[in-house]
């Protein structure tokens, strides 16, 4: 293998520059990446200003002809979304989800903490194209640094007449309103997060009616964006649509950031170019990740974040293309990589991801709320040498309680299984129930036999052995 040439970044903890156009992570060479200072000495506010020279509706127009997808998991494109709030309906709001939460994923706090002036400058142009006048950015309670960070930000922009009334001269005027939640998993789902903004406990709503477009927060029309989307806005008005559509592919351009770890040599933050680069190149690019830690075998990697359907070696030269990733059986998500080599032990790697979104359930849909938990109480079982082949039965038999009929999962070539496309049908609100039951799924379906090996002459458990269970 060539010698690895990504350059890990001292104060910018977990990220590693390489070779790709840097979009978003442009700043965080400097120390001082966060300061206003070094913001507006690198061209920093200046997509502001550009904005206000245009209209709104030519602003809102270059980011849907640069098919800006979502960052935050569902890849829909900020565009077309912005376009949903009924018209002649106000007040309406801009919220920022920024309750990076999802197993594997760390991108968006180094933003927050690195660039946090590129994030509300990208608040800014978004509030002007959509005719907006309250914009609340909500950051993960746990993310202290992140949200000094961007408080510190928000000041200093406010000084400077960046936010607030008549910004730059201009007529348009804006409030940013910064909140952290308690650390709760399920607020990254949009109608989740809303409730929380409101002051109600963190739980999801039914849609219809309330798709935040048209009823959100304080059932006003609301836009929902992620905090990478959100980024790339300056870089888009500067530059323009043709610019950013000219990286990466038609259906997905530009750059994205991916967050990898587990095991490979580099684990880290990268910005590659979406649409193009595959997993193969990051995995093992010598100016990425560098191969697997201690040259072992790439046994399997969980592509888009904790409740992402497994990969396997088969689908390494997949590019990070929702369109060629979801027919594959799984999805690009959250952009966390989470890398397993041969000495992994599958069943214990599905029980620690299904405990968590058990434990992260909100409770509101009965699925999840009972199915989640008896799922981390069997597998459980079946981990510690205490289960029988029912009990591998009886996973998918709860599994299917929240996800009925069939569930996505990586066509394995050799053996002749036929992928099942993403996204799967679910009993519950959110994404919570079934992101308990893919890793289980997954691992069942690819390494079944480790299972049976942990099962092996359990026939008949006792009836002590279960009670404590229950």
């Amino acid at each position: 293998m060539s010698e690895m040439t990504g350059t890990p970044i001292p104060h910018a903890p977990g990220f590693i520059a390489n070779e790709t156009p840097r979009i978003v992570t442009a700043r965080f060479d400097h120390e001082d990446s966060h300061t206003l200072e070094r913001y507006e000495a690198t061209d920093g506010y200046q997509a502001l200003r550009k904005a206000l020279q245009r209209t709104p509706e030519e602003v809102h127009s270059e980011v849907r002809d640069a098919t800006l997808l979502g960052r935050g998991g569902a890849g829909f494109p900020a565009g077309v979304k912005w376009g949903f709030c009924p018209p002649g309906v106000w007040p309406r709001y801009l919220v920022v989800n920024g309750d990076e939460s999802e197993p594997g994923t760390y991108k968006d706090r180094l933003l927050m903490e690195l660039d946090p002036h590129q994030l509300i400058e990208g608040c800014l142009i978004a509030c002007y194209a959509v005719g907006l006048s309250q914009c609340f950015l909500y950051i993960r309670g746990e993310m202290a640094v992140a949200q000094e960070r961007v408080a510190k930000a928000l000041n200093d922009a406010y000084d400077a007449g960046y936010i607030g009334k008549n910004i730059l001269g201009s007529e348009f005027s804006v409030d940013i309103v910064l909140h952290w939640g308690a650390g709760a998993y399920v607020v990254g789902e949009e109608t989740a997060l809303i409730e929380s903004l409101e002051g109600n406990r963190g739980m999801p709503r039914l849609k219809p009616p309330y798709f935040p477009a048209s009823i959100g927060l304080y059932g006003q029309p609301t836009i929902v964006n992620n905090v990478e989307t959100l980024s790339n806005l300056p870089w888009i008005v500067q530059h323009g649509a043709a610019a950013f559509t000219a990286i990466g592919t038609e259906s997905s351009p530009g750059t994205r950031m991916v967050a990898v770890s587990g095991h490979v040599k580099r684990p880290g933050v990268y910005e590659i170019v979406n649409g193009t680069t595959t997993f193969r190149d990051l995995l093992y690019g010598a100016d990425m990740c560098g191969g697997i830690r201690d040259d072992h075998e790439l046994k399997a990697f969980v592509p888009g974040g904790g409740s992402a359907p497994w990969f396997t070696p088969a689908q390494l030269d997949l590019p990070f293309e929702a369109s060629q990733v979801g027919p594959q059986g799984s999805m690009l998500g959250s952009g966390a990589i989470m890398v397993m080599d041969e000495t992994t032990d599958i069943p214990a790697a599905a029980l620690t991801l299904t405990k968590f979104y058990a434990h992260e359930s909100c409770g509101k849909c009965v699925p999840c709320r009972e199915g989640g938990t008896w799922l981390e109480q069997i597998l459980r079982r079946v981990v510690e040498g205490r289960g029988t082949p029912r009990d591998l039965e009886l996973l998918i038999e709860v599994g299917e309680t929240i996800c009925p009929g069939d569930f996505p999962h990586a066509a394995v070539p050799s053996e002749g299984i036929e992928a099942v496309p993403f996204p799967y049908r679910m009993t519950t609100i959110c994404f919570v129930g079934p992101s308990a039951f893919a890793p289980i799924h997954s691992a069942l379906t690819l390494f079944r036999e480790e299972f049976e090996a942990k099962v092996a002459g359990n026939e008949h458990p006792t009836m002590i052995e279960v009670a404590v269970d229950v």
